[in-house]
């Protein structure tokens, strides 16, 4: 079982930086690819970011390329989304996952059914 908790969300202005940072609880954290997906209002979730267990290999969103950059630290059982050139349209729950056997670059194949889900944090992008 892993639990997984998001923090670091909040709101910014327009071309602002955060860094969403994802504790995870068990020994296993080291053995699971992990992965950021938003949620904005009135819209379906979607992939933003994803990091493979050896973080060897990282995948983006088109929308966020450039901008964000995904990382982890196995030692902290921590995933970070870092976020620079915020825009009004990143406004969303950014909400961690966790999956131990597909690699982010073949989780859209799978319809993005992962492990396990955090509950999310909510990021607000004023213009």
């Amino acid at each position: 079982q892993v639990q997984l908790v998001e923090s670091g969300g909040g709101l910014v202005q327009a071309g602002g930086s955060l860094r969403l940072s994802c504790a995870a609880s068990g020994r296993t954290f080291r053995s699971y690819h992990m992965g950021w997906f938003r949620q904005a209002p009135g819209k379906e979730r979607e992939f933003v970011a994803g990091i493979s267990w050896s973080a060897s290999s990282t995948y983006y969103a088109d929308s966020v390329k450039g901008r964000f950059t995904i990382s982890r630290d196995n030692a902290k059982n921590t995933v970070y989304l870092q976020m620079n050139s915020l825009k009004p349209e990143d406004t969303a729950v950014y909400i961690c996952a966790a999956d131990q056997t597909t690699r982010p670059g073949g989780w859209a194949q799978t319809g993005y059914g992962m492990d396990y889900w955090g509950k999310g944090t909510l990021v607000t992008v004023s213009s």
